[in-house]
Parts: C-alpha cells; sequence; structure tokens
C-alpha cells in the first residue's frame, strides 16, 4: 500500500473567519469552494502540494445527519513542520497563542495557534533551519 496523500478536513460552525488564517497569513489559495446559502458550506485551500479542508457543521449535517453530532467532539490538532519559525511568528502575531516558543526535546523549535474556530495549529521548525 502507498499513501499518497493526506487531507485534513476541520468542521466549523462558520469558514469566513478561518480564511484570513490560512490564505492571509500563510499564503495558501481558496481552490474550492461550495455555497450554503449566502455563505461558504466548504471550502478547500492548497499551497504548493499541501491541502487543508473546512467544513460548516450545517453542510455535514446535510450530507450525513446520522454523524452530525460526532463531528462536534473537536478541536483538531494539526502539527505542521515549517522550514522557518521566525516567518510563522511574524505572520501569526496577533492570533491566540495556546504553546509559547518552545524548544524541544526532539530537536525543534515550535508555536502553538488557535485559528478563529478553536482548532489547535503547531508550527515547528527543526532548530538547524530556524
Amino acid at each position: 500500500m502507498n499513501v499518497e496523500k493526506i487531507t485534513p478536513v476541520l468542521f466549523v460552525d462558520e469558514i469566513e473567519p478561518c480564511l484570513g488564517f490560512w490564505v492571509e497569513r500563510l499564503g495558501f489559495e481558496r481552490t474550492m469552494e461550495v455555497p450554503d446559502g449566502p455563505k461558504l458550506g466548504f471550502v478547500l485551500l492548497s499551497k504548493g502540494n499541501l491541502e487543508i479542508m473546512y467544513q460548516t457543521f450545517a453542510s455535514q449535517r446535510k450530507d450525513n445527519p446520522t454523524l452530525a453530532e460526532e463531528f462536534r467532539r473537536g478541536p483538531t490538532f494539526l502539527y505542521i513542520e515549517v522550514g522557518s519559525l521566525d516567518t510563522i511568528i511574524d505572520a501569526m502575531n496577533d492570533f491566540q497563542v495556546f504553546l509559547s516558543i518552545r524548544t524541544t526535546f526532539y530537536g525543534t523549535r515550535e508555536v502553538g495557534y488557535e485559528d478563529p474556530a478553536g482548532h489547535l495549529v503547531v508550527f515547528a521548525a527543526p532548530i538547524a533551519a530556524s
């Protein structure tokens, strides 16, 4: 078996507040959007070979109502390796920090932010690259 790609799907009440986190700060592009009334029900964000998806709870409930409450258990935790932690820190300076900058025993510098929907995102860079 050869796994080709893994793309996380984060479930949220509203997608629009999360776009600034990924698009404006981290340079992702909105590559697919599915409206749900006047707002987005789903969005696929891409940067190079990286992807992340957001879907609203309301949209998911329409897709599969029997599992609707299971999707509300979150939050999701993402661990993202980056080339420069300082660049991330500069870009994310006004987002909520849940994990202060630290150096780990396994050789990375890390910092964690909460996205506008409450999902937790840790950025990590090898110490030599920071």
